[in-house]
């Protein structure tokens, strides 16, 4: 990954040797592309970039690309609605309400046969499935709340009760978290947590993250169900165990709780999650390599019960500023 404009020309050149694109998961490649479109104003860099882009094929491919579709530069908002058409093309199990949004957004910047392609997958799609959902939408807060105890302790309060607590949290939460160039931003300085308003069940979560280089013990996670956690390491914190990489389960004791390898980019630099969770159970990829395939994940707040069946999704910080962005959801329907 390179994070300096003199070396966006190297990276875009690699990019378009087989070799390198072949050592680059699918996500990394999504990572160091955007990079390069961010950065730079050059038409054939964000168009050739854009195409590898499609050619990546992510989630986080389409979202981004689908965010370039109001672009200035109108060729750069062309090619990323030809990187919308083709990814969807590719990859109709993305088909949901805010993908057929962004398809629809893309239509009229697609050239004639391109245009008819994309009304053919508009109408075959299945108008009735809502796919992922964004939970941050890169401005401001919505849809989130500040942490109130654990599930137990809320579920033992009175409404007055919660609704106090809650109002308290949120108060904290807006102190501590904020929206910076896109990014959901921790700057607090305790162990905070921001929550989802809406309860899950089973769901697939997308969600890039990073940690500041800079931080002091860089440590966060993810909860999922409102019990701790898919793990964030900086993974030089030897003395704390950390060098066993991101992405692990770690207030598991019956249950694996560590990853199955090292998949972490460099601290500062941003990584990619997709978690699935099903019914007890959480499956993990980090970067695109799997890590946690099919571990029950333990009750933390009472380890004689099994996982909440519905809770919050949380995201975590430990007193060092990290990053979130990318954020989405999809339910798992049985």
């Amino acid at each position: 990954m390179l994070h300096k404009l003199a070396g966006i020309m190297m990276l875009a050149f690699f990019f378009t040797t087989q070799s390198y694109a072949q050592a680059l998961t699918a996500e990394n490649q999504v990572i160091s592309l955007r990079h390069i479109i961010e950065q730079t104003s050059d038409m054939q860099q964000r168009k050739a970039a854009l195409q590898l882009m499609a050619s990546a094929g992510t989630y986080q491919a389409l979202t981004f690309a689908a965010s370039l579709l109001g672009d200035e530069q109108l060729e750069t908002a062309k090619a990323a609605a030809g990187c919308v058409l083709q990814i969807l093309s590719t990859h109709p199990d993305y088909n949901g309400k805010e993908s057929r949004e962004m398809l629809a957004r893309a239509i009229p910047l697609l050239e004639k046969k391109q245009k008819k392609q994309a009304k053919a997958w508009l109408d075959a799609a299945d108008k009735n499935e809502e796919g992922f959902v964004c939970l941050f939408n890169g401005k401001d807060l919505e849809g989130w709340k500040g942490l109130v105890e654990n599930p137990i302790s809320r579920a033992k309060m009175s409404v007055d009760e919660l609704a106090k607590a809650q109002q308290k949290a949120d108060e904290l939460m807006r102190r501590d978290w904020i929206v910076e160039n896109g990014d959901l931003l921790y700057i607090g300085h305790g162990w905070d947590n921001i929550c989802t308003v809406k309860q899950y069940g089973d769901f697939e979560l997308l969600v890039d993250w990073r940690l500041d280089p800079n931080g002091k013990e860089p440590d966060a996670g993810v909860y999922l169900r409102g019990a701790p956690q898919v793990q964030i390491w900086d993974i030089r914190r030897t003395d704390v165990g950390a060098q066993v990489g991101s992405g692990g389960l770690y207030n598991n004791q019956k249950n694996p709780s560590t990853p199955t390898s090292v998949e972490d980019n460099k601290l500062g630099e941003w990584n990619t999650f997709r978690i699935i969770m099903k019914g007890e159970k959480v499956t993990v990829w980090l970067n695109g390599t799997k890590v946690v395939d099919d571990v029950v994940l333990e009750n933390y707040w009472d380890r004689k019960q099994p996982i909440f069946p519905r809770e919050q999704i949380e995201m975590q910080a430990h007193g060092s500023r990290c990053y979130f962005r990318n954020i989405y959801v999809r339910e798992i329907k049985n």
